[in-house]
């Protein structure tokens, strides 16, 4: 008899769910509104009705469904536990136990981050590999990884959170965490246009960059491509900064490919090699280095990775 999981992956204002024949890709995929937090029974009541109603919808038997799992946006801990998921308002709970008390099978649970890490191993660009480490280049720099094919998720669920490994100590401007000198204040989207902007106030160089009243991260991308000159100044700040991210990566875990997602990883191989080449500088005592690719499933990761923590409790 074909068995079915379950993944699913929680944001703000959208849950997105997928059903998955064990061991294939998805055949069918949804969404639901985030129920509000304040009602928290509602929220894994909506989750196991919507399931239900898809498996009767499909005409597939709901005691095929195997397991499920759940990706969430806050630190949850090896055994399940979260002790607070801010973006959500939900306070300390088990997740996958309360969605085992809903859907009636086994459910995990972890980290959104860490499961979109996991779909890439699994179904994604890092497929065949057991140790990597993935890294969201967005508005904000998230982070997963997967060692032995499985989740790192540490004492206290925070293993992963690379946005704020501290790379520049001497910075005067405060992050969002509290923090001076973390990873996303450089590497985020918002960060790439900051360092372009302390460029061009700096220099008094012509540059393509001061055409652009709202400047983005992709444009600073592209007009490096077109080989300007303070726009590849902006990309090298850029690429220093990831590189010393991903030699602590490298000399800790020792993975195999490192996955770059993400808005900004649409700047594809000019990105790749300004990466690399740090992450070389900064790894001398490595005798080889691992490799980076574009992460291949994006808004599917999360679900990819959350079906993956599913079939590893079958």
């Amino acid at each position: 008899m074909q068995k079915y999981v379950v993944g699913i992956d929680v944001g703000g204002t959208t849950i997105k769910l997928a059903i998955f024949p064990v061991g294939e890709k998805d055949i069918c995929t949804w969404e639901i509104v985030t129920p509000v937090m304040e009602r928290f029974g509602e929220f894994w009541t909506a989750i196991g009705e919507t399931v239900h109603a898809k498996f009767a919808e499909l005409g597939i038997p709901y005691d095929q469904l195997a397991a499920a799992g759940i990706g969430l946006p806050g630190p949850i801990r090896e055994d399940g536990f979260i002790p607070r998921c801010v973006n959500l308002g939900m306070g300390p709970c088990y997740p996958g136990k309360e969605l085992e008390k809903v859907l009636n099978v086994p459910c995990a649970a972890s980290n959104d981050a860490n499961i979109a890490a996991l779909g890439e191993v699994f179904y994604g660009s890092a497929k065949g590999y057991q140790n990597a480490a993935l890294f969201t280049l967005g508005t904000g720099v998230g982070g997963g990884i997967i060692v032995g094919g499985k989740i790192l998720s540490g004492a206290g669920g925070v293993a992963g959170e690379v946005g704020h490994f501290v790379v520049n100590p001497d910075e005067e401007l405060q992050c969002n965490c509290g923090n001076y000198g973390c990873l996303e204040q450089y590497a985020s989207a918002t960060g790439m246009v900051r360092s372009a902007k302390r460029i061009l106030e700096a220099s008094d160089k012509p540059s393509s960059l001061r055409a652009f009243e709202d400047l983005t991260a992709k444009d600073v991308c592209d007009e490096a491509k077109k080989g300007d000159e303070l726009a590849l100044e902006a990309l090298e700040i850029y690429g220093k900064y990831m590189g010393i991210a991903l030699a602590h990566i490298q000399l800790t875990i020792d993975p195999d490919i490192f996955i770059i997602g993400g808005g900004v990883s649409r700047a594809g191989q000019i990105l790749i090699d300004v990466l690399q080449k740090y992450l070389v500088k900064y790894t001398h005592i490595a005798e080889k280095t691992a490799g980076i690719v574009i992460a291949s499933l994006g808004n599917d990761a999360g679900t990819y990775g959350a079906a993956a923590l599913a079939q590893g409790l079958l």
